[in-house]
């Protein structure tokens, strides 16, 4: 087949309305008198049926009308693609037949399942708008296909489009498809391909498109997307315009996000919960707290009442800022409203107390959890057993661990760096070596900041031999050591007469490129880091 000439993303048709409900060509007068000129819908033939073909197909034909697939099962030493062909053609207005029969060839006369024969199915689907198994069948396409299958796909459409009488939904589809399996460089050729013809995909399918690329942090790609679309006068919903704060709102762009919200209106939409829960998230992110309170107390004028998700932001960002009265200010405000707390609302609670040494605050909030009858997981216990570490209060902390068990919770590697944090803070290292090891015989590692605090216990406890073991370990994994404690840690070695060791753990480090930064060998070896 040959391909007719491709135009480029800069081609645009700014007369071209689409509503939502409808995907027609856009072949009138007036998009004609604005200069736009959709390639003509090439006429794709098949040869006619002559002789031992016509003969055969007409057998087939009376079998699988008939249901009989036992006699049909007889032919499949004669069946070919262009029997198939024609077979289709014959039965394409009953969907359910032709899917029947497509499939039998699929099983049982594979080599006559070809790229044109799929096509057909395509159009016969879409058209009785059986999208779901015409999605399925693409997808299926798609995933098995080679680099240069896209563009023989779209020409396969294309040419038996007029020959099936098909509906331009097989192009919406197309697109759609190619969003939902995330190959966007094919759903950006397939959209400008059927642009080329005149036809442009659905709103709907266009925000599966925006809401795949902002899904893998394509912002740019979904904006200049957007764009495009009102270009070409796809008229959005307020789903579309969603999508568009959310992708405003991950560039870091607040203020053209809330130009969108003030938008809506003009535009004959009214914003959702979702639209301010986006906005809200967005600011508290960035700390910007007093505006996320705004925010969250303007959402009544548009007869709206704020979620879980709305509050869950709030106090995740007043924790983050370390203002846990203020978190706990808006906890109780959400449970005046009547709205339920989550799992994340306690456990974002529970983690901010416990963070901050507060691990008394923390058990209320566990406390008010189990009342209401809400699951803790294993987030919930280990921001506990952190917040008990954080004290040295170990005992408590592992009959916590024990409580794991009977909760069917597996402890991972943030539960055995809390515990390793506590037996730190009681300046038992060798205990805290012990956990760490067997942290690592259960499949987890530390991180650094695990890492350089059993490094510090070490050289606080004087044991700067288990110190040479762990920071052996560090080289291993990678991780950089903490410069004021590698201070500690080289000057312990040397007092204790082991220079060598040190001078060769030293260079092991430099070798790997795991020296910390602004770390002076030359003050190491004498009396430590100036204060």
């Amino acid at each position: 087949m040959n391909n007719f000439p491709s135009r480029r993303f800069s081609t645009l048709f700014d007369s071209v309305k689409v509503k939502p409900c409808s995907l027609k060509p856009f072949i009138d007068g007036n998009s004609r008198r604005r200069n736009w000129n959709p390639i003509p819908i090439p006429f794709g033939t098949i040869p006619e049926l002559r002789g031992q073909d016509l003969d055969f197909v007409n057998v087939a034909h009376s079998h699988l009308i008939h249901s009989d697939w036992v006699k049909l099962n007889a032919l499949c030493a004669y069946v070919s693609p262009f029997r198939v062909k024609h077979i289709l053609l014959k039965i394409r207005k009953d969907h359910v037949l032709s899917l029947e029969f497509f499939n039998w060839v699929k099983t049982h006369c594979p080599t006559s399942y070809s790229l044109e024969t799929q096509s057909m199915i395509l159009h016969i689907l879409t058209k009785n708008q059986k999208f779901k198994s015409a999605e399925s069948i693409l997808r299926s396409i798609i995933v098995s296909g080679s680099l240069e299958l896209p563009a023989k796909l779209f020409d396969a459409i294309l040419y038996s489009y007029r020959i099936c009488d098909s509906s331009p939904c097989v192009f919406d589809l197309l697109f759609k498809t190619y969003a939902h399996a995330k190959k966007f460089r094919n759903a950006t050729d397939a959209f400008l391909q059927m642009k080329d013809y005149g036809f442009l995909p659905t709103v709907k399918s266009c925000n599966a498109y925006l809401s795949s690329l902002l899904d893998l942090h394509r912002v740019d790609i979904a904006l200049g997307f957007y764009r495009e679309m009102q270009r070409c006068r796809i008229s959005s919903n307020i789903y579309t315009l969603n999508i568009v704060i959310h992708a405003f709102c991950k560039s870091g762009k607040l203020e053209k996000a809330m130009e969108v919200l003030r938008e809506m209106e003009s535009m004959g939409f009214s914003p959702t919960i979702a639209s301010f829960n986006t906005l809200i998230a967005a600011h508290c992110n960035k700390g910007l707290m007093s505006l996320a309170m705004k925010l969250k107390n303007s959402i009544g004028k548009y007869g709206l009442q704020p979620n879980a998700i709305t509050f869950n932001s709030l106090i995740n960002g007043f924790v983050m800022e370390g203002k846990l009265h203020e978190a706990s200010k808006v906890f109780n405000e959400m449970k005046t409203l009547n709205v339920a707390p989550t799992t994340v609302t306690y456990n974002t609670l529970i983690n901010g107390y416990s963070q901050a040494g507060k691990s008394e605050m923390s058990n209320r909030f566990y406390e008010d959890m189990s009342k209401n009858g809400v699951k803790a997981d294993i987030l919930t216990y280990n921001a506990l057993i952190l917040g008990l570490c954080k004290e040295g209060k170990t005992k408590k902390a592992a009959y916590l661990v024990k409580e794991l068990d009977k909760e069917n919770l597996v402890p991972n590697a943030s539960t055995f760096s809390a515990l390793i944090c506590g037996q730190c803070v009681r300046k038992n290292s060798d205990r805290a070596f012990q956990i760490y090891k067997s942290m690592v015989r259960n499949g987890f590692h530390p991180n650094e900041h695990t890492f350089n605090l059993l490094l510090s216990a070490f050289c606080k406890n004087g044991d700067f031999d288990g110190a040479a073991q762990v920071l052996n370990d560090m080289s291993h994994r990678s991780v950089v050591p903490n410069s004021g404690t590698l201070y500690d840690f080289r000057n312990g070695l040397c007092q204790s007469g082991k220079d060598q060791l040190a001078m060769n753990l030293c260079k092991k480090l430099e070798d790997k490129g795991l020296m910390p930064e602004g770390f002076d060998k030359s003050k190491a070896t004498s009396s430590g880091p100036e204060k």
